[in-house]
């Protein structure tokens, strides 16, 4: 279903996680960072744009020093699949010897966290960690496991939280999936 009507989306979508649910999950990552970062001063790379909600919403809970900068790498360009990986921004030499941790709103398929824990590595990170808003349950394996995950979803469309549907509902503050996908 393709609309020029945003709120038909919304018309045609269930509720996975509430806004609550997503706040106390967000809470539990960032406890979890805080013990493991707790001497460690990482660079955290926010990928652009599913990340921007989900780190807005952890960055003031972490309790460390830490450098933010961002990536923005895509498969989706607007659609509801992907294709291949476009780079508008890479991870850049900053990441050289440097504990890095990555945000993204959701583990799919993880090709393109892949590609991004990849490229940190290429170019000499020390150690690259994984935290994400939300993991979808896809039965099949994975290239990339998230490091810091604490929502599951089904293998559906889904959106809000940083995730979109044709580019709209990212601002949504849970986490939506639509009936007929």
């Amino acid at each position: 279903m393709v609309t020029s009507d945003p709120f038909q989306y919304l018309k045609q979508a269930e509720i996975i996680h509430s806004a609550s649910n997503v706040t106390k999950a967000i809470s539990l990552v960032a406890a979890k960072l805080n013990t493991d970062y707790n001497n460690k001063q990482p660079i955290v790379l926010s990928v652009m744009n599913g990340a921007l909600f989900f780190a807005g919403q952890l960055l003031p809970q972490l309790l460390f020093p830490l450098e933010l900068n961002y990536v923005h790498a895509t498969r989706y360009h607007g659609e509801t699949s992907g294709n291949t990986i476009k780079w508008l921004v890479r991870p850049t030499s900053a990441v050289e010897n440097r504990d890095v941790l990555i945000l993204d709103d959701i583990l799919d398929e993880g090709i393109t966290l892949k590609a991004i824990v990849d490229q940190c590595l290429l170019l000499g990170a020390k150690e690259v960690k994984i935290a994400v808003l939300a993991e979808k349950n896809l039965n099949q394996s994975k290239p990339i496991s998230a490091n810091y995950v604490e929502l599951l979803l089904p293998n559906r469309y889904v959106f809000g939280c940083g995730m979109d549907v044709h580019n709209w509902w990212r601002n949504l503050p849970a986490i939506y999936a639509l009936y007929n996908s």
